[in-house]
């Protein structure tokens, strides 16, 4: 089963090597996680609940005990563009792929077979990944254990998480991945002539999605009403409860964009079909009411960024404030340069910033690979229309049109729910030293997380269309 599992071209060579560096990179970053949350807390000898420094690093994401969940989530959450690049990597290749499928059934394999096989592919290519982002991790803790002159590491390289943690990163990924694999492949059916997947939908996707949306909205902002609550009493709120609102809201919210992105591309669709005359604004209107649900597969990583995009722009803009009000307080005791050299938080958000910045490189990766694996797999219907006479130009616009008339809008729903996640946290009043000031949005920054999403998208897309004119050749009008 394995020998089958990675027999094939050179292109399902590269699918599995693209597959395993996916899961390389989501190891390093859940190991790095894990190791943030393996650093001791250091309780005070007085104080049981309470915990000290641990003096030991020198970054303050690091040494400070209430900053280091942050800093495990912030590295958790770099996962979900890598997890989404694995999968649209899974695709690379696919018509090839289940022409050989084809081939084990038409040579005696059962339906079972075959789709076992094709499993096998995926969590043996992410196992492999695993292992190497160990091996990886493991070899760069020696090179990168060092201290500076005070003694302090930049890196917690003097920890390790628990075996049993690291063993059970090794074998869920390679499990999940292949469990995920099975899914996708419950409603295609494996014959000795092709692989034949069930017919989409007729009707339009619904709206639906923004009812999650809602809820997950209201969820996340009646955290601090309940807070309040529980204070007023006296009395702290359960923390499941805390979580409850606060992630699975977050979460509720997130998802609610990811699948609403259906409907947008549907609409979409319709509206240029509506108004546009232009053929290639019209080929592309076909293909987003045709297969709508193309956008929220190849997007949702993306978006996801940007979820996360316009809730650092608020949170930014809550710190600059708050600075600004310690200043304004501080300002009749001190002089005022003393207090300038604080920037903890702003400086953290910069950290934040940087990794949002790699999450959005990393899922426009996934989405080159998507958009070149579609113009690839439609190469036999680009190469026909090329036949009848339609310019390779009117193409490659249409490529460009179907990828940006759904990101648009799907960019600016996503930067207006991150915003609105935090706006109960940011968006009444900032106290601090008996003094308040009316929260401003940071709106460049809110701006600059949508153009950067856009600019990713149309990038990857122009990328992509090297791949059109080899693939538009009449001689693709022969394949099979």
């Amino acid at each position: 089963m394995l020998r089958l599992a990675l027999a094939g071209t050179r292109t399902d060579g590269l699918r599995v090597a693209l597959t395993a560096f996916s899961a390389l990179l989501a190891t390093l970053a859940i190991l790095a996680a894990l190791t943030v949350i393996a650093i001791p807390e250091l309780p005070y000898p007085d104080a049981p609940g309470q915990f000290r420094h641990n003096e030991h690093y020198a970054n303050p994401l690091l040494d400070e005990p209430g900053l280091r969940f942050g800093t495990a989530l912030t590295l958790l959450l770099l996962t979900i563009p890598v997890i989404a690049l694995a999968a649209q990597c899974t695709r690379l290749g696919a018509p090839a792929r289940d022409r050989r499928l084809a081939g084990f059934r038409l040579a005696g394999a059962t339906p079972g077979q075959a789709t076992l096989i094709a499993v096998a592919e995926t969590g043996l290519a992410v196992l492999l990944g695993a292992a190497a982002g160990t091996g990886v991790y493991f070899g760069l803790r020696v090179p990168l254990d060092r201290t500076d002159a005070s003694g302090l590491r930049a890196l917690p390289t003097d920890v390790l998480p628990p075996t049993p943690a690291i063993a059970g990163v090794i074998a869920a990924l390679p499990l999940v991945a292949a469990l995920a694999a099975a899914l996708l492949m419950r409603r295609v059916a494996i014959g000795p002539l092709g692989v034949v997947r069930t017919a989409r939908r007729k009707r339009g996707p619904l709206p639906w999605p923004g009812v999650l949306i809602v809820l997950g909205l209201i969820s996340f902002s009646s955290l601090v009403p309940v807070i309040r609550w529980f204070t007023e009493r006296e009395s702290e709120p359960p923390l499941w409860l805390l979580n409850l609102l606060g992630i699975g809201g977050a979460v509720i919210a997130m998802l609610g964009v990811v699948l609403g992105t259906g409907w947008i591309s549907h609409a979409s669709g319709r509206i240029l079909h509506r108004f546009e005359r232009f053929p290639s604004a019209l080929l592309a209107a076909r293909r987003l009411t045709n297969d709508p649900w193309h956008g929220a597969r190849t997007f949702a990583a993306l978006l996801a960024c940007v979820i996360v995009g316009g809730g650092a722009a608020m949170m930014r803009g809550y710190f600059e404030i708050q600075r600004e009000l310690e200043l304004r307080s501080m300002e009749n005791d001190a002089p005022r340069y003393a207090y300038e050299g604080d920037n903890f938080y702003l400086e953290s958000m910069n950290l934040v910033d940087l990794a949002i910045v790699a999450a959005v490189v990393i899922a426009a990766g996934g989405l080159l690979v998507a958009v070149s694996e579609s113009i690839v797999s439609r190469r036999r219907a680009y190469a026909a229309l090329v036949a009848s006479g339609v310019p390779r130009g009117v193409l490659a616009r249409s490529v460009l049109w179907q990828a940006l008339a759904p990101t648009v809008p799907s960019v600016l729903l996503a930067l207006a729910v991150g915003t609105q996640l935090l706006w109960s946290f940011t968006g009444t009043e900032v106290s601090n030293y008996g003094l308040s000031a009316p929260f401003t949005v940071p709106w460049d920054t809110i701006a600059s997380y949508g153009v950067l999403a856009v600019a990713a998208v149309a990038a990857s897309v122009g990328i992509s269309l090297l791949f059109l004119r080899g693939s538009t050749a009449v001689e693709e009008l022969r394949a099979t």
